[in-house]
């Protein structure tokens, strides 16, 4: 297990190795500051398919400064959320998959575990092609006889787009092989680089087009009058806070590693509503900048610097927005699934091997089949966070309200029949019913309104509640979990122990313990005073 670079994880004594590996065990060591949090989140926003769902909502009829409303009030539900599921795993030091074990049954965690795996794989397989989309605008700059290879299709993708999608394939692979600290090294950079390429793009089209030739009022589609543009704005919101929903979830992935809760807060407010804030003005700016420039509005930055025309332009944009796609690719839906797949069979599927099942389903899905168009987009979004929301909202009801906070860190790696997160036969029926409850007419909601208004049958109105299946679903598993706990309860709240309990209430942990986990653990027992180590 020492070999897999994830690890760092104190496999104590006891724990079941059916249940325990080095990648999934409570770290030895929380090492990441809040700005390795904030360059987390640039990685996350600052990739193709973040500009691309952000010029969506321009095809929803609103005009430009009502999308930079959107995207603001979008993401700081976002920041609130995010913090929300990171404080569990911050305060015990493990994973997603691990955490729910305490909600689910040490058994039972597979079942969100895969769910979230599968989304995961869905969305690594979007980065790596639009990411592929990039370079091969270069390859057709700087090697014409390229084109050639635009001709043969294979699976809906030509063969240059194939040889793209490859090479991000292999060269993704290749820095997640290199475990946690490469990536970590790595989205440090790639964030802000794209920022600086960013900037340049539209301070170029700005000076092109003449700050007097700026309009905010701009859309692609019908423009709507201030009343009838509000409703639309909150759809416009849904749509942030659903691209957002996948690495809202995973966020526990990476909270473990923070040097404290509140490091991982400032963190999430620099890297959320500050960072974002400047990258949606950088998006509306470059988007409105497009129509004295080329013509027309154009909301793909790909497309807007293959416009440009201009070697270096090309090149550096298309190396750039390639750099920051693997960033988001790697730490959002690669990692993720690398500890879901661990998680279920951790004896025998190592992290690596995790994450390599994931990268092999992305193509198996064919993403560039179903990621093309702003309806795709919508679509997509709304059927993926009708998946995330009742697992979000399990989550959070099953932490804040039912457990009050409260952990048994070691418990959630036995197999024992005794054990607290036993329940029955390894599953806890409750978490189980929320999510089958939950799931079921969210993932309704997400697909049948959109269907009937492509089919013609009912008016496009009706479709717009597809868009915020996140928040149905997370409304609707946060309830029935609370609801089925306060009618049979399965979910011990340690009321008045602290012996081997992780109190999320209690100060942040202190250094010098063998692992975050026990360091926790003694905080509680002792009810010492810790600030950030």
């Amino acid at each position: 297990m020492s070999q897999h670079p994830i690890g760092s994880g104190n496999v104590r004594p006891g724990y079941d190795p059916r249940l325990a590996n080095e990648d999934l065990a409570p770290l030895r060591k929380q090492k990441w500051t809040s700005y390795n949090i904030l360059a987390f989140w640039m990685s996350d926003v600052h990739s193709v398919g973040g500009y691309v769902t952000a010029g969506s909502l321009f095809a929803l009829g609103i005009s430009s400064w009502q999308v930079l409303v959107s995207l603001v009030v979008g993401i700081v539900i976002v920041q609130v959320f995010a913090n929300l599921v990171a404080k569990p795993s911050q305060r015990t030091g493990v994973p997603y998959p691990v955490v729910n074990r305490f909600l689910f049954g040490v058994k039972g965690a597979n079942l969100p575990a895969i769910i979230r795996g599968v989304i995961a794989i869905a969305w690594y397989g979007v980065q790596t092609f639009l990411a592929a989309e990039s370079l091969t605008i270069v390859f057709l700059k700087f090697i014409p006889a390229s084109a050639a290879l635009i001709e043969p299709t294979f699976l809906g993708l030509d063969a240059l787009g194939w040889i793209s999608y490859a090479i991000l394939w292999v060269a993704q692979a290749a820095v997640f092989w290199n475990g946690m600290e490469a990536i970590r090294r790595f989205i440090d950079w790639a964030g802000p680089a794209v920022y600086v390429v960013m900037i340049v793009l539209a301070v170029y089209l700005v000076s092109q087009a003449g700050w007097e030739n700026i309009s905010l009022n701009l859309s692609t589609g019908e423009p709507l009058d201030l009343w009838a543009s509000i409703p639309v704005m909150f759809t416009a919101i849904a749509i942030v806070v659903s691209y957002f929903s996948g690495p809202m979830l995973n966020f526990g992935d990476f909270a473990r590693y923070g040097k404290s809760f509140e490091a991982v807060k400032r963190g999430n407010f620099w890297g959320l509503p500050i960072n974002f804030l400047f990258f949606a003005i950088l998006t509306v700016l470059t988007a409105s900048a497009t129509v004295p420039v080329f013509g027309e509005l154009i909301t793909d930055p790909i497309h807007t610097v293959e416009r440009i025309d201009h070697w270096f332009a090309i090149l550096l944009g298309g190396l750039t927005f390639v750099t920051a796609t693997v960033g988001i690719n790697i730490v959002a839906n690669f990692i993720s699934p690398a500890f879901d797949f661990s998680n279920v069979a951790p004896n025998r599927i190592s992290w690596r091997a995790g994450g390599m099942i994931a990268a092999v389903g992305s193509v198996i899905l064919t993403p560039w089949n179903w990621y093309s168009n702003d309806e795709a987009i919508h679509y997509t979004l709304g059927i993926l966070s009708a998946l995330i929301g009742p697992l979000f909202g399990i989550l959070i009801a099953g932490y804040y309200v039912v457990a009050k906070q409260r952990i048994r860190v070691d418990d959630m790696y036995t197999m024992s029949e005794t054990g607290a997160y036993w329940y029955r036969g390894g599953y806890n029926p409750n978490a189980m019913w929320a999510v089958a409850g939950a799931g079921i007419p969210t993932i309704f909601l997400a697909i049948v309104p959109k269907s009937l208004v492509f089919a013609g049958l009912v008016g496009a109105g009706w479709g717009s509640v597809s868009d915020f299946t996140w928040f149905i679903g997370c409304g609707l598993g946060f309830a029935l979990f609370v609801l089925l706990e306060r009618r049979r309860p399965s979910v011990p709240t340690w009321d008045d122990e602290t012996d081997g309990v992780s109190v999320g209430t209690s100060p942040d942990v202190l250094e010098g313990s063998p692992d975050t986990a026990t360091a926790s653990l003694e905080v509680a027992a002792q009810g010492a005073n810790g600030g950030e180590r």
